[in-house]
């Protein structure tokens, strides 16, 4: 007997019938509503423009997936729940009024995965080769928002980012994790036919220990990102590439050994970037740069207001300004929203005590599974 003989058609089997009916009506209702929530998103537009209001509201967005979250009790999964209201949330962005986003390119770099993974599929999506371009779009106004990697919980802080930070005037509307994990591609998917691999110098180092074991020989060539290695391991015999799954698919490459990493909890930082403020839900972050006068003791007291104030700090790092030899910016995000009247009255005594002080944005606050991300502290 055949497969095919050996197939039976479920619709001949009399009870799948009328569940399916049931589907069928359910999947209709579901369309109604969501194309009339998109009326209403239009309706809120229009009055947004009115208003001179902007269009992300990173704040309202949370609070939304939040809440359904709290409210979901049957078999779907949260993850799915974010997925689908991630993009039913873009397209209600999307006919407002179209945006475009701006991320480290090229296309299928983990920024540009974490840039779909916080605005949905329907946004407008622009690569740039550097974090420098980046900034200059969004200052200029040629895209809405710009997504940029900020920290690693291996690697360490993008000093590139930070830097960027000291001379615009964008604010940081959102955050995004990423869980980063790395595989070998390459056009034939044998191990054995490759001698030259490319990456990016952060991918290089967080696959050490598996390139060492399982292929000592090989060239390694550095790229200024994960999905440039991957186009050019598509055009070149006997090379690979170290990048994400999802840069195989883009570039017509196999996954030659997949999560290679010698750590499995790697996890990206990524940045909203923009000229919108984002409003307060209650379970917010604030970051802010500073500079102190170089005497002992200076840094105590700058921070001596946060502890204070039993507000948590849960970031502080140092970086060189670049200005004067031997002086330091500082970097701190804190626990609460500028608009909380006792972190305005904090970030107000710590201005006192220093040479310069920026507020880089407040914005909602992202918790992974139960524990609460620290990178850096």
């Amino acid at each position: 007997m055949t497969n095919s003989e050996n197939y039976r058609n479920d619709d001949s089997i009399p009870e799948i019938s009328p569940l399916r009916n049931s589907i069928n009506d359910i999947d209709t209702n579901i369309l109604d509503l969501i194309n009339k929530r998109l009326l209403l998103a239009k309706k809120i537009g229009q009055i947004k423009e009115l208003n001179n209001a902007p269009i992300l509201d990173s704040a309202r967005e949370t609070i939304i997936i939040k809440r359904l979250s709290n409210l979901n009790k049957g078999l779907l999964n949260n993850d799915a729940l974010h997925h689908i209201f991630t993009e039913i949330i873009a397209a209600s962005r999307e006919i407002q009024k179209p945006q475009i986003v701006t991320y480290l390119g090229p296309e299928a770099t983990f920024t540009h995965i974490a840039a779909i993974k916080h605005f949905g599929h329907s946004i407008s999506f622009v690569p740039q080769p550097n974090i420098c371009d980046i900034f200059s779009e969004v200052e200029k106004s040629v895209c809405h928002y710009g997504v940029t990697p900020v920290e690693n919980s291996i690697e360490g802080t993008v000093n590139y980012t930070v830097d960027l930070f000291y001379d615009s005037d964008l604010k940081i509307c959102a955050e995004i994790y990423l869980a980063i994990s790395h595989d070998l591609l390459s056009t034939k998917g044998s191990i054995d036919d490759i001698k030259v691999i490319y990456s990016h110098p952060h991918a290089f180092a967080q696959c050490h220990k598996w390139l060492k074991k399982n292929l000592p020989e090989c060239i390694l060539k550095e790229c200024s990102s994960t999905a440039l290695a991957a186009q050019k391991a598509s055009k070149e015999p006997g090379s690979a590439a170290i990048a994400g799954r999802e840069a195989a698919y883009i570039y017509n490459l196999q996954v030659t050994a997949s999560k290679i990493e010698d750590f499995s909890r790697n996890i990206t930082r990524f940045l909203v970037i923009g000229k919108d403020k984002s409003s307060r839900t209650g379970y917010d972050k604030t970051s802010m740069m500073f500079v102190t006068s170089h005497v002992p003791g200076t840094l105590n007291k700058v921070l001596k207001p946060i502890a204070d104030a039993g507000i948590n700090t849960l970031k502080l790092e140092s970086r060189p300004t670049k200005h004067e030899n031997w002086n330091y910016f500082f970097f701190v995000d804190i626990e609460g929203h500028i608009e909380d009247a006792i972190v305005k009255e904090t970030i107000s005594e710590m201005r006192k005590l220093c040479l310069f002080l920026k507020c880089l944005g407040s914005y909602p606050r992202v918790k992974i599974g139960n524990q609460e991300p620290g990178i850096g502290v």
